[in-house]
């Protein structure tokens, strides 16, 4: 005879996984925000900004565009420097604020 399922444990362990995964999914985030360096803005601009690209995203084809640059951006980061001595985390992609600066 077969042992019984312990479904509660299942569910347990389940919900820990879920609640593991949504933990490291902000703490994903944050590090994105870092990255792209817009930890320089002020926690208000920043919601203003992530608001304002979720209503445009709801246009047809308006985050394609945003889409392909973070893809680009990902794709930098990925790759050592020039001398082929720098690690990926080291801000060798960091993005730009359009005028060639570099935040932080």
């Amino acid at each position: 005879m077969r042992k019984p399922r312990d479904i509660d444990a299942e569910l347990r362990a389940l919900q820990d996984k879920a609640k593991s995964l949504k933990a490291r999914k902000i703490v994903q985030l944050g590090e994105l925000v870092t990255a792209t360096g817009a930890d320089i803005l002020d926690a208000e601009t920043l919601a203003g900004v992530l608001l304002e690209a979720l209503e445009r995203a709801q246009q047809p084809d308006a985050g394609e565009g945003w889409r392909l640059r973070g893809a680009a951006f990902f794709q930098r980061r990925a790759r050592p420097g020039k001398n082929g001595s720098k690690p990926a985390g080291d801000g060798a992609g960091a993005a730009t604020d359009g005028g060639g600066h570099v935040p932080r």
